[in-house]
């Protein structure tokens, strides 16, 4: 896994070649390093996926979003209208990090559901 550090994120991403084994890797033996920030996982370099694979992160994306930090997943080739919207895709890293910063926003305004 290749970790990189932002202001108020973290991307990680895979230095194999497996999206299952990445989504396996980071929840039952990477996620202690990173629980605690704003994760962008970054599975573009896979080009086209299956919602099948892209699936395989949603138990983490659902545990993490419960831990009030943003779980954004760049990837630029699936469909968006297949996605759930339990999970964050966009197409680019610059678009994970707007996101990030949105939910910050929200976060500090002490969120937007009861408007």
């Amino acid at each position: 896994m290749k970790l990189t550090e932002k202001e108020n994120y973290s991307i990680v991403e895979d230095d194999k070649n497996e999206v299952a084994g990445f989504s396996n890797y980071l929840e039952n033996h990477a996620y202690d390093k990173i629980k605690d920030k704003n994760i962008v996982v970054d599975i573009s370099k896979y080009g086209e996926l299956t919602l099948k694979e892209l699936l395989s992160f949603l138990q983490l994306s659902n545990q993490h979003r419960a831990n009030n930090h943003s779980f954004v997943i760049v990837n630029d080739t699936i469909n968006i209208d297949h996605i759930p919207e339990e999970l964050m895709v966009v197409p680019t890293l610059l678009e994970a990090g707007d996101v990030i910063q949105m939910d910050e926003i929200q976060r500090d305004l002490g969120g937007l559901d009861e408007f």
